[in-house]
């Protein structure tokens, strides 16, 4: 029998960052991983058979979200990179978008292609959604209060109302309020910050708050924009679990957990699956959850109250290795290089049908189980700004983030439907199939099994549900304790849950 002070659950980033704070306090910690290998989707494999040397950042992507005062507090630095450009917004026409860190060269190209009222949409929306991110940061690093408590604590006064209307709505209402001109403008904003990871539309309540976390990007030298992490994502789960190792903790992989065991009404240890017993008065669930929920039985109160939120997820990752790089046909000679940006294939691009109306059929279409005829793609090359992770014969690690898919569909022909969205590919970058050496698909019951995430959501709890109405921290059993992404601020790559989460048991251990 093995004891330790925390056992904690999962080595995801999250896991890892509590695990860093809890043994720099002292703690005696260890982390048992279920997988072979740490970091949850947090990872950086190398899953082409064809093209083996080939790494690719096969769950998360981007690094956009974590704060930079936990950066510091962990006294830990991450090789991050900037995307210049940062957005692409190709149509199958002349019609495009290339923009970076340039707001005159940006402004230019939005009223050359689209007109001088969007400009001046999009600045107010900029300006408004940078003064809530200054406002709502220090929140995310304390434990969460209900939005409206939220608002009055952190919102400055005169944007208070419009804080709670943006986390309580859709992000539909919201972008509708800068009175954009373009529905296809509207549409790139409503996906990439509204809708990505969700199980929901563009109407949906809540969206509005997923689309103020995907807005949260505060790393220095970002720009409000998301980066790319040099080596891949794996590199961020490496770089906390060598803290974490320094500081004195221990790492298992291959270790599942079965359950959760309780002396006297609190928690005394865990037992895994191959018969070991860990020995500890503190437990802390990294796993998603709902896993944690199996594993242990929690408050009926809570366990009700989070089964209503539980959505499965909605998300097809295609993650792609070419021989080359795809040229768009909308993009004119000698235009700088797109392929470090978040690039947008959206339904409706090509004027075929009003681009708000083609996203919210393909609400619909997944609503009704059916693999949508468009859906959104956000299509990344990331070794064109990251070549470390490029093989000797110089392929490119790719992916296609596609939202949204149903978690089960009615004609679960998944490798027909790869093969149709690389056909709406070609319409924007002929030549594209001829280019893909090998692939590795992930639909949402494939990121399940893969990353061992319930119901393949990417956010473990749809980030519709937000601050006090997520996963909390202490679960109600003594000695039991949550802090994935499952918990405040958010789902996404942030790593604040782990630190509010070891916060909270070292001062219930000081008490």
């Amino acid at each position: 029998m093995n004891s330790a002070d925390v056992v904690i659950i999962g080595s995801g980033h999250n896991g890892l960052v509590s695990a860093v704070l809890l043994a720099r306090a002292g703690l005696d910690v260890v982390v048992l991983e279920a997988a072979s290998e740490l970091g949850g989707a947090t990872r950086t494999e190398h899953p082409f058979p064809k093209v083996p040397g080939l790494g690719q950042s096969t769950g998360s992507y981007l690094l956009g979200l974590m704060p930079p005062e936990l950066m510091r507090t962990l006294d830990v630095s991450l090789p991050v990179l900037r995307r210049e450009p940062h957005y692409f917004l190709p149509t199958p026409g002349s019609q495009y978008l290339l923009f970076g860190s340039d707001p005159a060269a940006t402004r230019a190209q939005m009223a050359e292609f689209f007109s001088p009222a969007d400009v001046a949409a999009d600045e107010a929306m900029q300006a408004e959604i940078a003064a809530l991110r200054e406002d709502l940061a220090p929140a995310w690093l304390l434990p969460p209060e209900t939005a409206e408590a939220t608002a009055e604590r952190y919102i400055r006064p005169q944007l208070r109302q419009v804080f709670l209307d943006l986390v309580r709505g859709s992000v539909a209402d919201y972008l509708a309020r800068f009175e954009f001109q373009s529905e296809l403008l509207i549409s790139m904003y409503a996906v990439t910050d509204g809708l990505s990871g969700l199980n929901a539309g563009p109407d949906d309540p809540g969206t509005g708050h997923n689309f103020l976390v995907h807005n949260m990007c505060r790393l220095p030298g970002a720009g409000g924009t998301w980066m790319i992490v040099a080596g891949g994502m794996g590199t961020v789960s490496r770089t906390f679990a060598d803290a974490a190792v320094k500081a004195g903790a221990r790492i298992e992989t291959d270790a599942r957990v079965r359950r959760v065991l309780t002396s006297g009404g609190a928690v005394s240890g865990v037992e895994l699956a191959d018969g070991r017993e860990w020995r500890a008065p503190v437990v802390l669930g990294a796993c998603d959850p709902y896993q944690l929920m199996e594993l242990a039985d929690l408050p009926e109160d809570l366990t009700s109250r989070m089964s209503a939120v539980r959505r499965t997820g909605t998300t097809l990752k295609v993650n792609l290795a070419l021989s080359d790089l795809p040229r768009f046909s909308c993009l004119p000679d000698g235009e700088r290089n797109p392929w470090g940006s978040t690039i947008h294939l959206l339904p409706g691009s090509g004027g075929e049908e009003p681009p708000m109306a083609a996203l919210r059929r393909m609400w619909a279409q997944v609503q009704a189980g059916q693999l949508p005829d468009e859906p959104t793609i956000e299509w990344y090359v990331h070794t064109t700004v990251d070549p470390s992770l490029q093989d000797a014969a110089g392929h490119h690690s790719s992916a296609l983030f596609v939202q949204s898919v149903p978690y089960a569909p009615d004609d679960p022909d998944w490798d027909s439907y790869v093969e149709h969205l690389l056909g709406i590919c070609e319409r924007y970058a002929p030549g594209t199939r001829d280019l893909v050496a090998d692939m590795y698909p992930l639909n949402p019951q494939g990121i399940e099994q893969h990353f061992g995430i319930t119901g393949g959501h990417i956010h473990h709890v749809d980030n519709t549900v937000s601050f006090a109405d997520r996963m909390p921290y202490a679960t109600g059993v003594p000695g039991l304790y949550a802090g994935s992404a499952g918990c405040h601020p958010a789902g996404s790559v942030i790593g604040a849950a782990g630190h509010n989460a070891a916060q909270l048991i070292l001062h219930d251990l000081a008490t």
